[in-house]
């Protein structure tokens, strides 16, 4: 497999690369789907929708990069199922869809999830229907997603999946900058701290399984990289339509 560092180089990106050894269902009572911005640029037939999936430790700041792009209209922020209760000020259909237990596992019988998986005792997912719908219209879909999850994505058989596909793995430039990130806050406990720092540890032994790595340094440098790979991808030959 080959894996392509996402670096910045007079405001402009470089990819370094380096060699590293059924049928969509959609739910029946999803609360209505958020438009992206007037004008976005997205909404082009000129080429196949992308899947950017986009993972990272905790810290890697990956969440607050695929909202800002989905905010601009770049892409659409795919909207994840789950079965906690929902938080204050949480909206099902836009933070969440909110489902049961008994829905969830129906779902999961029905094959409806692009992938899914159980996290502290809740049920989480993707559905399928919902990023075909997107890509087949010609609009970029971007997922923030950890690493089971992705892994998950990579093997799932839908073919138009596995050509949409982008993978771009997030994280500090080093294991003292994770730390220091992960610490930031300056309120948790040590306990808690220990326990992410060991789960961010673990996450970014997976980084090599990504095709793109963005080492991360500061939050608008990050975010040019992370626009500019996807905006050159769109120029990729394979994903031009006649």
């Amino acid at each position: 497999m080959v894996a392509s560092e996402v670096r910045v180089v007079d405001s402009s990106i470089h990819i370094k690369t380096k060699v590293i050894s059924k049928n969509p269902i959609q739910l029946r009572h999803l609360g209505p789907k958020q438009n992206a911005p007037p004008g976005n640029s997205f909404d082009s037939m000129t080429s196949s929708g992308i899947l950017y999936l986009v993972s990272g430790p905790s810290g890697s700041g990956k969440t607050t990069l695929c909202r800002r792009l989905a905010l601009e209209g770049l892409a659409h922020y795919s909207t994840s199922c789950t079965t906690r209760t929902p938080r204050e000020g949480e909206v099902n259909g836009r933070d969440y869809y909110f489902l049961t237990v008994p829905e969830f596992q129906e779902e999961i019988a029905n094959e409806a999830f692009l992938e899914h998986a159980e996290v502290h005792g809740n049920f989480y997912g993707t559905l399928l229907s919902e990023v075909l719908t997107f890509l087949d219209q010609g609009k970029d879909v971007v997922m923030d997603i950890d690493v089971q999850g992705a892994e998950q994505v990579r093997l799932h058989p839908n073919e138009k999946i596995q050509q949409a596909l982008l993978d771009l793995f997030v994280m500090p430039a080093t294991d003292e900058e994770l730390e220091l990130r992960l610490r930031g806050r300056g309120t948790d406990p040590e306990d808690v701290i220990a326990l992410r720092l060991k789960n961010a540890r673990e996450e970014v032994e997976h980084w090599p399984k990504y095709s793109y790595r963005l080492l991360s340094t500061d939050k608008e440098s990050d975010y040019t990289l992370f626009k500019n790979l996807l905006l050159t991808q769109r120029l990729h030959t394979s994903r031009q339509k006649d």
